[in-house]
């Protein structure tokens, strides 16, 4: 199979679709990578393409909302905020590398298993009990330990990164409204180092990345008006059920 095949208008369509939902999915609860990935894996490409193509697409989406909160943004406990976004910064870089040199037979090998721990993570992150007051302190030999193991696996699959460092963030100290900012701030960090080193990959399908990349903008403000209409533990659920779904599919194949 050609890892970016040929895609017909019908087709570009559907993709858009696809990133329409995924931005109106990480506008409300998050999770929109569910979406975009067994969409363009659907449409023929490979899981590396897919993952690839998916990275790129959303890049610009979830730019916006992160440049929207920066005003929240805080220090993390004993490191500075530049600390942190430069060591997410180092992390997606050497995750994107990893990723662009894993031979395309290993990574579909391994998709299932990292789906499974993203399903894990984002069904973790969703459900539980969300923190009123920041949880306490880290040293700072583990914070930068921790970020930089979630920025590696941020630029390498990126599935349930934002759980992740809420959960680090809150427990290193912050309060969860800047953790949530925060958070938005270095995975803009590590997806754009990611998504410059995948910008020169021949595997990425530039028409799915675009129509992905358009719906996925509506989509923000298609969310940003539902916020307050439509309950958000429904739509994590429905995440939460694609990605179990989507863990079986790839387990089966």
């Amino acid at each position: 199979m050609s890892p970016v095949p040929p895609l017909d208008l019908h087709t570009v369509i559907l993709i858009a679709a696809a990133g329409l939902f995924a931005g109106t999915q990480n506008a409300l609860a998050g999770g929109g990578s569910f979406i975009t990935f067994p969409a363009l894996l659907l449409v023929g490409l490979n899981p590396l393409a897919a993952n690839m193509t998916s990275t790129i697409a959303m890049f610009p989406s979830q730019a916006t909302s992160a440049i929207a909160g920066r005003k929240l943004v805080e220090d993390v406990g004993p490191l500075t905020f530049r600390q942190m976004f430069a060591i997410s910064v180092v992390g997606g870089i050497l995750g994107a590398i990893l990723l662009r040199i894993t031979p395309p037979t290993f990574f579909e090998r391994l998709v299932p298993w990292l789906v499974l721990f993203a399903t894990s993570m984002f069904a973790w992150g969703a459900f539980r009990k969300q923190p009123l007051h920041a949880a306490g302190s880290m040293p700072r030999w583990a914070l930068v330990l921790t970020q930089g193991a979630i920025s590696l696996y941020g630029g390498y699959f990126g599935g349930g990164i934002g759980f992740l460092m809420l959960a680090a963030l809150t427990i290193a100290g912050q309060q969860i409204r800047a953790a949530t900012a925060t958070k938005n701030m270095l995975a803009m960090a590590m997806n754009a180092a990611a998504t410059l080193i995948f910008a020169f990959s021949d595997l990425i399908s530039w028409p799915a990345a675009l129509a992905l990349c358009a719906g996925g903008i509506g989509g923000g403000l298609l969310g940003s008006w539902l916020i307050y209409r439509l309950p958000p533990r429904a739509m994590r659920i429905f995440v939460v059920c694609v990605g179990a779904v989507l863990t079986i599919y790839m387990f089966w194949r």
